[in-house]
This record gives structure tokens, C-alpha cells and sequence, in this order.
């Protein structure tokens, strides 16, 4: 029988957590032929929930699901012991008029002791998925307290951004989704990101020569994918919650399958020094993968306006890693 997979999910009780779990069961994320087992992570006042939640994956059944754990905050360490996949949701979520420092200085403290927990007992070949906004310097928290995990191992997610991007150059083109491809998300998972539509492709060609409207791709579009996450909050009174927990589960996907040639793929990883961005940063590139590991790819064009854009949101990432100075080792 082939071994099982462990992931783990904290915040598993909440809306995005929730929403990825029985799809992490299905056998959807790691292929049929992978039994895994959950580890599902909560704060001690919502244990109780998990148990509701148990109760729901047995009672789908799936052929896949070889386990579930469960485990409260305070004891994170053996909720993550020999884990291969972290998925890191749970954090204080961004509410209607909070600031950005604020949630740093809120959920900062959180992702000392996850880092600390993941270096002491999660596999060696574990990989770390930072959800819990600010997810960027959230990922640098956490990375700097599990100094023996590779930092090519962490992963902050801009997934998400690339997937409202690819939206809505599809429906600005009158295509398909499916038709647009090479979206990459520079920088910050924050309303400074750079939605890169210069080297983006529709149907194979250029995005800008089937989108001829290059003021509505130099304003519209980029303030659309930047300001999307406060929209969906004005409109439904809390963060995007399924969107959040698909695109997870998409870079999950985009880490472990080989990716499309002339293609790339989104996350926020640690900086090598790629496009002059200064290294250790966790900082959103364009990515592709082989199925084991990725790599930067380094074709991307950098003209001057998405030059002036990168650096831009690699000034904030800079400006946060300041602020959190002191949880940093």
C-alpha cells in the first residue's frame, strides 16, 4: 500500500479551512492512488467544531481519507509531527477599515510559535503554504523560526491574485479562462501587488496585442486585482473564503504537477536575488515546476512600468519586514 500523506491545516474550523479539507479527502489534490491523513489544527474555544467536522468526512466516505487528527493550538507541535504538506490558514482575518500593520502586529506572534512547532516535528520533506494574511511576511515569521526546513520549501500564496487575474483578462478578451496563461503576481499579496499583464498570454498570443485597451490594462485591470480582496469584503462582510481555499489547494497542485510550457505559475517564495529583488524577501515571481521543484524563470519581460511596479511592492515587503523586526531571530 502506498504511504499515506499527512497534511495539516490550521484555522480548520474556519470558512477557508473548511472549505478545502474534504477536497484535500477526496483524492483530488494528491491523485487517487494517495490515502492521506488530516491533521486539523484549531484555537482551544473551537475544538469542538472539529468534531462536527469529523463527523462530516466520515460520512462522505471517501476511499482516500486514511486518518484524521486533531490537535488545539496549543499543542502545535505534535500537529504537525511527520506532516508533508502544512496549509498555514488559520490567522486573525482582515476586517472592514483594519489596517494592514494592524494585522501584522496581531498575527505576527502567531507565526513565531508555528515556525518554532514546524521545525521540531514536521517531515523533513515538508512543504509550508502561508495563507493567514499578511501571508508574505507571515511566511518570513514563521520561515526564520524553522532555520533546518529549505527555505525553497515555504510558500506565501499570490494564487489567488493570479487566478482573479486570469478572470479578468478572460472576460475583458470575451474568452475563456482556460485561453489565458503566463500570469505572474509580483511582489506583495496586498493592494501594491503587480498583476503582470506583459507577459501574459491569451489564446497563445500576447495579452496586449487581444487587449488593445492599454489604459484599462494599466489602470482598471491592476486596481481591480489589487483592491478585489476589499471588494469582496464591502460585498459580503467578510474575506473571500472559497476563492482563498481554492487557490491553496491550486498551489498545492501547481507544486507537486509539472507545469504547461510557455506558462507560469504564482506564489510568493523566498527572493535568490532574481530581477534585482533583494534575497530572503518572500516575495510573489513567476514560477514553474517539475513535480519535485521550481524554479524563478528568468524570461520574463521587465519593461519600465512593471519595473516601477515591482519596486513598488518589494518597498512595502521591505517596509514590513522592519516592522516585524523584532520577531524576526
Amino acid at each position: 500500500m502506498t504511504a499515506p500523506i499527512h497534511v495539516a491545516v490550521t484555522g480548520a474550523a474556519g470558512q477557508i479551512g473548511y472549505a478545502t479539507l474534504f477536497r484535500l479527502a477526496s483524492g483530488e489534490i494528491f491523485g487517487q492512488h494517495r490515502p492521506v491523513v488530516l491533521h486539523l489544527i484549531e484555537v482551544p474555544p473551537v475544538m469542538a467544531a472539529l468534531d462536527g467536522i469529523h463527523m462530516e468526512l466520515d460520512d462522505c466516505a471517501f476511499p482516500n481519507l486514511a486518518g484524521v487528527i486533531k490537535h488545539d493550538s496549543d499543542h502545535m507541535e505534535d500537529g504537525f509531527r511527520d506532516c508533508n504538506f502544512i496549509l498555514l490558514v488559520g490567522s486573525i482575518p482582515r476586517k472592514l477599515g483594519m489596517e494592514r500593520a494592524d494585522l501584522i502586529r496581531i498575527n505576527g506572534p502567531i507565526f513565531t510559535s508555528t515556525g518554532k512547532a514546524i521545525q521540531a516535528s514536521a517531515a523533513k520533506d515538508v512543504r509550508v503554504v502561508v495563507v493567514g494574511n499578511p501571508c508574505n511576511t507571515n511566511c518570513l515569521i514563521a520561515m526564520s523560526h524553522a532555520p533546518d526546513v529549505p527555505r525553497n520549501q515555504w510558500f506565501a500564496m499570490t494564487r489567488l491574485d493570479q487566478n482573479r487575474a486570469s478572470a479578468q483578462l478572460a472576460m475583458k478578451a470575451g474568452r475563456p479562462v482556460g485561453s489565458v496563461s503566463n500570469v505572474a503576481i509580483w511582489g506583495n499579496h496586498s493592494s501594491t501587488q503587480y498583476p503582470d499583464f506583459v507577459n501574459a498570454k491569451i489564446d497563445g498570443k500576447p495579452a496586449t496585442e487581444v487587449i488593445s485597451d492599454k489604459t484599462w490594462l494599466k489602470d482598471d485591470f491592476i486596481k481591480s486585482i489589487q483592491q478585489r480582496g476589499a471588494a469582496v469584503i464591502k460585498a459580503r462582510g467578510a474575506s473571500s473564503a472559497a476563492s482563498a481555499a481554492n487557490a491553496a489547494l491550486d498551489t498545492i497542485k501547481s507544486i507537486i504537477t509539472p507545469t504547461a510550457a510557455g506558462s507560469c505559475v504564482s506564489a510568493a517564495v523566498c527572493s535568490n536575488g532574481s530581477y534585482g529583488i533583494e534575497s530572503g524577501l518572500i516575495v510573489g515571481l513567476p514560477l514553474a515546476s517539475d513535480g519535485r521543484d521550481w524554479r524563478v524563470l528568468s524570461d520574463f519581460h521587465v519593461d519600465d512600468f512593471s519595473r516601477s511596479q515591482i519596486d513598488n511592492t518589494v518597498a512595502e515587503l521591505k517596509q514590513e519586514r522592519d516592522l516585524v523586526k523584532d520577531l524576526l531571530p
